[in-house]
């Protein structure tokens, strides 16, 4: 997983836009103009929302500073927003400790079940994995390995999200932060491609593929490699292409037509 993703794809992940979008509308007013009718000590969720339209129309600095104030006043998604573009470096200098802090001050909130905040919550667990994973040079936050399993775990587990339950499996596959386990990085990876998780569709296909089913295990990759999100087309086609030149003709064809029915929702 990269370092976080973009603040437009998280939104349609948690739902966010579509609460946002509901009965508002955007403004030519700048975030704290005294003409938006909103201003430093506006309620913490109208400062939110101003922000949030400030950055989809790409004042990126109004959004900053709203997503500060409201930040300030507990804000957990106005928290959250800021972490994500300090993360990216996105209207703001790239910042990897303060985005961790940031995470880290989400995460140790904890979150009530059901709550608004649960989302963000999750998403702090996970963009907390990462840093644990590897590392941030030339600070305090050193990778821990046995961190970053445990933090994949509880969003994987608890909030079931397929990306968690991915990078969960392969820590797990390559006995990272714990020992190996081939079978419990198997099921992983079914609860995340059953969730449409190319990546995990993928890997779970080239398990398949060298425990002896060739041409199912080639017909998953050739899915995933179908359905792939960028950051895991490369690999995952280098994957599927080794496979493809071990495999028999027979099975070559017999993944062709498995993967049609994989397209299809058949499998």
């Amino acid at each position: 997983m990269s370092k976080s993703e973009s603040l437009s794809i998280k939104c349609l992940a948690f739902g966010l836009c579509l609460s946002l979008g509901n009965g508002l509308a955007a403004t030519e007013a700048y975030a704290l103009d005294p003409a938006s009718g909103v201003n430093k000590e506006s309620r913490p969720f109208d400062l939110f929302k101003f922000g949030f339209f400030s950055y989809k129309e790409g004042r990126k600095e109004d959004a900053i500073e709203a997503y500060r104030y409201a930040a300030e006043k507990g804000h957990t998604g106005s928290r959250w927003a800021l972490a994500n573009m300090y993360a990216d470096g996105d209207g703001v200098a790239e910042n990897d400790l303060e985005a961790f802090k940031m995470y880290s001050a989400i995460a140790s909130q904890g979150v009530e079940p059901g709550s608004d905040d649960t989302g963000f919550f999750a998403n702090a667990l996970i963009a907390l994995a990462g840093y644990y994973r590897r590392g941030i040079p030339d600070t305090p936050v050193k990778i821990d390995l046995g961190q970053a399993r445990q933090l994949y775990f509880q969003a994987a587990s608890t909030f079931g999200i397929p990306e968690a339950q991915f990078e969960l499996a392969r820590m797990i596959l390559s006995g990272e932060g714990g020992s190996a386990n081939v079978h419990q990085a198997k099921k992983w990876l079914n609860r995340a491609q059953k969730h449409g998780h190319a990546g995990a569709m993928g890997l779970l296909g080239n398990l398949i593929f060298q425990e002896g089913q060739s041409a199912r295990g080639l017909a998953m990759m050739t899915a995933a490699v179908d359905n792939c999100a960028p950051k895991d087309c490369g690999w995952l086609q280098e994957m599927q292409e080794q496979a493809f030149s071990l495999a028999s003709e027979k099975d070559r064809r017999a993944a062709v037509s498995m993967t049609q029915q994989m397209k299809q929702g058949v499998n």
